[in-house]
């Protein structure tokens, strides 16, 4: 078994994760892609968290980078033994997926607040802007009928569910990744790079 290609493919994936978490976060700021909302500060204050973009995305984007270059290490090892090396580059990818933990786990987070307290909308009846969900304790999500409450943003609240439901689940699986690369890294660490030019690993 090969932990360093193991780590890579991993890399990947936590790289497409997070430029997406990054995509998700920044619509959220433009809803039905109108940038008067933004400006005016009449978003919720979970979109102001940037937890697509910093926990999700940025944080995410440092394992990413680390697992990503662990298959291409050519470390010379210490003590004259490569494997050694390149076993306590393993073990150092292990803190960067700690880095990812951290992100990913604030993305689901903030994710899972900005869904149970829902969007901060103008609503027809008070006719103010406020968070008309927030007592409900995510109840809203299926009450749809409440769901016009909110007159602007237009569609204000389909807008931040699908899209805190789309970071929570790219955050979840982040979490998931990284936890994964942490067992590999250790074992990887442990095991040495054991994989020949020969082994393949398919991602």
């Amino acid at each position: 078994m090969c932990f360093g290609r193991r780590a890579r493919c991993i890399g990947y994936k936590l790289l497409i994760l997070a430029l997406l978490c990054i995509v998700a976060n920044i619509l959220l700021y433009f809803p039905n892609g109108e940038t008067r909302f933004a400006s005016e500060h009449h978003l919720s204050k979970y979109v102001e968290c940037l937890h697509g973009i910093v926990g999700g995305g940025f944080l995410v984007l440092i394992p990413a980078a680390v697992f990503i270059g662990l298959h291409n290490d050519d470390c010379c090892g210490c003590f004259g033994r490569e494997n050694c090396g390149k076993s306590c580059a393993m073990l150092s990818s292990v803190l960067a997926a700690f880095v990812g933990i951290l992100g990913s786990a604030y993305c689901v987070i903030i994710s899972a607040l900005g869904l149970t307290h829902g969007p901060y909308c103008f609503t027809h009846l008070g006719r103010n802007w406020v968070y008309p969900f927030t007592g409900s304790s995510g109840g809203y999500l299926f009450e749809y009928n409440r769901w016009s409450e909110c007159q602007e943003p237009q569609n204000i609240v389909q807008w931040n569910v699908t899209l805190f439901s789309i970071l929570l689940a790219l955050g979840g699986i982040e979490f998931i990744l990284c936890f994964i690369q942490i067992i590999n890294g250790i074992l990887g660490g442990l095991c040495g790079l054991c994989c020949g030019h020969e082994e393949t690993y398919a991602c």
